[in-house]
């Protein structure tokens, strides 16, 4: 009888008895649902779930921040919640994990690890072999052929020393050197993804050898498992002749028909699988698993194997794995390892032989696939550095390895003496996997492989030589942009729209790129740049320079299986990816250059991989959406909120989500935390412009005849500098006018005095972010910072140039003095925006946070008390000061705050 049959026989007697007892009422007549109950196992179930997954996420809570796979923390909270450690408070195994109650848990923990199998099959992709094909080869024999040997070498005396004579030596020897020559092929990808290597030569090539190492290993472990389980050799080979023609029956009628199928109902053209084809994957990983299982072999190969006759065309694995892996990693495969764990008796390491043969597997083990898989990998050019890392990766163990420990210990090959030698050899090989890795090849010695490549042959434009050099440095031509959601595109498009003159430039012709692969080039499949010409669309000369886009879409990388599939299949997606597909149309109808390029992170390394992005794209101006994450309700929509201007009431905007149902004045709710924080970072941290661009109805359909109207508040300082420089470049757009305000604080005010110096620091706390600092109000600086506005104010008020009349006719400058410059600088607003009810309008302004002259926090505090607002302390360091005093005002226009470069 199988694994899995046997399992399902013993909870059908455990459960049959329960039909002829009596019901009983529970806790309310003295019942325990701590104790376990043949005839209502449920509730001591779910105490064992819950007091698993617990341990395993507060472990993963500390455990995730030295950058340690899931797999660790599910290892060692199986092995503290077993007799290694909890096991020895006196009746906690007999009251929270009775022997009578572990069939249930053997169950359902061999059921998520069949359905884990089938997510691992349909994460393993053969093609990716072909990439560098012939050292990924080379490294995966040399990681399996020495391994093997040394593993099998390394039985002999641990059977001598430890196992009983009833077991055979063959199947011992074949064992161990399949447990210490495999590779955990699904914590290696996680590792790699991690560490943001399957971008890298390195990776690519560890991946490679991984799936090739992987596919032999579980051969081995098959036919380790058809031995173990038959009495003689003529049966083994009648078990591994099944297998073979199972696999060969899926692989080849079952998959056809199984595309076929997915092709009718229309689940492989949507990407989507249909309720139809869900069930029909469901019993195609039940029937292989028990088919596998009542030939001889563990059910977990059938769902191996149905893993990989699944189609993975037009994200339709993926979909497939969304659906069911939540419920796989979060509640079923946590049960296995704590199963694994229960088994695990690390008490029995007690004398110095046992630690000797530990530490001796543990050696074995990591140099078996170190050495030579750092020698063969240095043999096919790579350096030390690359060598390393790849030994170091290719050692790793995990998951695939207490697989193998199980179906030994489960076969008795194993006891639990030699069964918790190996269980901790395999948790620490796991753990020193990820430091190694870093220790060998940190970021700074990475090349990237299958890297976001730009085509920017034709991204950077120049400008005219005609026009003078104040403006050529001023103006930008080159932007990058980041979005990660739907909804921030009619944003980007927005302020993309202004930034396009009317008539574009004859000089140029519009490309389409994406990113490209080196592997594609080698393999003479580069995706070039192909111009196109818009039918209909002529051009007409024009002097001003015309814009390049680079557009990154960011997909957060998780724990999730389907977040790592996402990342080994970067440039299928940035090629099918609905969003970059707009992005690219929009540009092809309005005459831009655009490349895009998609890269899957972590939400904690968004910031680092923009700023390298738009380094690697030389942009000119980084642009951030803060667009609305959070759905309105009927009675919480935009429409609802009072408004002088019909396009304010279309579309919800971040703003309702700050401010709630009603205006500001009725009560402010604080920004998301972690969006406030990101917006931070990259502020701190980018090299270049920065401008973090809040839509207010800006990209809401108007009429063509319709203008814009930016309104600029000039209170001096680099970022207002930078402000003033962009809203000129805006006005060569002939659709796009400004009003300009400089304003000057004059001496006299009724502000209420500050009293301490306490108080004084108290609405500008220090924070570790620098840009929450502002400079020191030396003369120096000041001097030097008002020149610098003078000089910029009396170039553009007073500038007779012909390639900046036009832009500078549709600005009207002035200048107000004023005690209360937010006060009057948003009340300026407020009759802009009603004189130009008919435009939409756009306030820019400067985030002020670094290197101003003055800072405006005391004015902002008084004037958010006079209007009863409270901003979030994190908000107001986002947006500055100017820009906090105009969401407090709640201006009817959009809002754009821009920070200079800092370089």
């Amino acid at each position: 009888m199988g694994v899995l049959t046997r399992e399902v026989v013993d909870v059908v007697h455990a459960l049959s008895r329960r039909a002829a007892a009596p019901q009983q009422a529970g806790v309310f007549v003295g019942l325990n649902p701590a104790t376990y109950n043949a005839n209502d196992p449920f509730p001591l179930w779910v105490i064992q779930v819950v007091i698993i997954m617990a341990m395993i996420q507060l472990l993963h809570l500390f455990l995730s921040r030295i950058r340690q796979p899931r797999v660790i923390s599910e290892v060692i909270g199986g092995i503290i919640l077993g007799p290694s450690v909890m096991g020895r408070i006196p009746n906690f195994t007999n009251s929270i994990f009775p022997v009578a109650s572990l069939p249930m848990i053997t169950l359902t923990s061999t059921i998520g690890l069949v359905l884990f199998l089938f997510l691992v099959g349909l994460e393993l992709d053969v093609r990716i072999i072909r990439r560098n094909a012939k050292s990924s080869m080379l490294i995966s024999a040399t990681g399996l052929v020495i391994p093997l040997g040394l593993g099998a070498a390394l039985a002999v005396p641990i059977y001598h020393q430890f196992v009983d004579p009833s077991v055979r030596f063959g199947d011992f020897v074949l064992f161990v050197a399949v447990a210490v020559g495999i590779t955990a092929f699904p914590v290696l990808c996680r590792i790699l993804t991690e560490l943001k290597l399957l971008d890298d030569t390195v990776g690519a090539v560890t991946l490679a050898a991984g799936v090739g190492n992987d596919v032999v290993g579980w051969i081995l472990l098959a036919l380790t498992v058809a031995l173990v389980n038959s009495d003689t050799g003529l049966t083994a080979l009648w078990v591994l002749l099944t297998a073979v023609g199972f696999t060969i029956f899926l692989f080849f009628p079952v998959r056809l028909a199984f595309r076929w199928l997915a092709r009718r109902t229309g689940s492989l053209e949507s990407g989507q699988p249909s309720m139809t084809m869900m069930t029909l994957t469901l019993v195609l990983i039940l029937v292989s698993a028990l088919f596998t299982d009542i030939i001889g072999i563990h059910p977990i190969f059938g769902g191996f194997l149905a893993g990989m006759v699944i189609p993975k065309d037009n994200g339709f694995g993926i979909a497939l794995v969304e659906k069911i892996e939540d419920l796989v990693s979060l509640l079923f495969l946590p049960l296995y390892f704590v199963n694994t764990g229960l088994k695990t008796n690390l008490g029995l390491l007690n004398n110095g032989v046992t630690w000797g043969y530990t530490v001796l597997i543990c050696v074995v083990a990591f140099f078996s696939k170190f050495i030579g898989c750092a020698i063969t990998a240095k043999l096919c050019g790579f350096n030390i550095r690359e060598s390393g890392a790849i030994g170091s990766l290719m050692s790793c163990k995990g998951l695939v390895e207490l697989i193998v420990l199980n179906v030994g210990l489960s076969a008795g090959i194993l006891d639990t003496r030699t069964f918790s030698m190996f269980v901790l050899h395999a948790v620490v090989l796991t753990f020193i996997t990820t430091p190694l890795t870093l220790l060998f090849y940190p970021p700074k010695y990475r090349t990237k492989a299958l890297a976001v490549t730009m085509n920017r042959n034709n991204s950077k434009v120049g400008v005219e030589g005609g026009q003078p050099s104040y403006f050529k440095e001023a103006i930008k031509t080159n932007f990058a942009m980041v979005v990660d959601r739907i909804e921030q595109l009619p944003t980007l498009m927005a302020l993309t729209m202004l930034l396009q003159p009317s008539s574009a430039a004859a000089s140029y012709t519009p490309v389409i790129s994406d990113s490209v692969s080196d592997h594609e080039k080698e393999s003479g499949h580069e995706k070039e740049s192909v111009p196109l010409t818009p039918p209909g669309l002529p051009y007409s000369a024009a002097s001003t320079p015309a814009i390049s886009l680079n557009v990154l879409r960011l997909i957060e990388l998780t724990e999730r299986t389907s977040a790592v599939f996402k990342s080994q299949s970067v440039d299928l997606l940035a090629l099918s990816d609905p969003i970059l597909s707009i992005i690219r149309t929009f540009g092809y109808l309005n005459r831009m250059v655009v490349s895009t390029a998609l890269a899957v992170v972590g939400y904690e390394e968004y910031a680092s991989h923009i700023t390298d992005f738009t380094r690697d794209v030389s942009s000119q101006m980084l642009i951030l959406p803060w667009s609305n994450t959070t759905p309105l309700s009927d009675d919480a929509s935009a429409g609802s909120r009072p408004s002088s201007s019909p396009m304010l009431s279309v579309s919800p905007s971040p703003f309702d989500v700050l401010f709630g149902q009603s205006n500001t004045r009725s009560g402010v709710q604080n920004a998301s935390f972690p969006q406030t924080q990101f917006f931070r970072k990259m502020f701190a941290s980018a090299t270049t412009d920065v401008a973090l661009y809040i839509d207010r109805g800006l990209s809401q359909p108007v009429d063509a005849q319709n203008s814009a109207h930016i309104f600029l508040p000039f209170f001096g300082g680099p970022d207002d500098r930078s402000a003033l420089s962009f809203v000129v470049q805006l006005c060569t757009n002939p659709s796009v006018t400004a009003t300009a305000v400089r304003y000057v604080k004059t001496g006299s005010n009724d502000l209420t005095p500050v009293s301490t110096l306490e108080e004084v620091k108290q609405p500008v706390p220090l924070d570790i972010a620098q840009d929450t600092v502002y400079a020191f109000k030396d003369t120096q600086t000041q001097l030097a910072s008002e020149t610098a506005d003078n000089l910029l104010w009396d170039r553009y008020t007073r500038s007779t140039t012909p390639e900046l009349s036009g832009a500078l006719s549709r600005i009207t400058f002035r200048e107000e003095h004023s005690p209360r410059v937010l006060r009057s600088a948003t009340d300026a607003a407020a009759r802009v925006a009603s004189e130009h009810s008919g435009s939409r309008l756009l306030v820019i302004v400067g985030r002020s946070r670094r290197m101003a002259v003055e800072s405006h926090v005391q004015e902002l505090q008084v004037f958010l008390s006079e209007k009863g607002v409270s901003l979030g302390s994190e908000l107001m360091k986002t947006l500055g000061d100017v820009g906090s005093a105009l969401v407090a005002s709640n201006v009817n226009g959009s809002l754009l705050i821009l920070q200079a470069s800092l370089s």
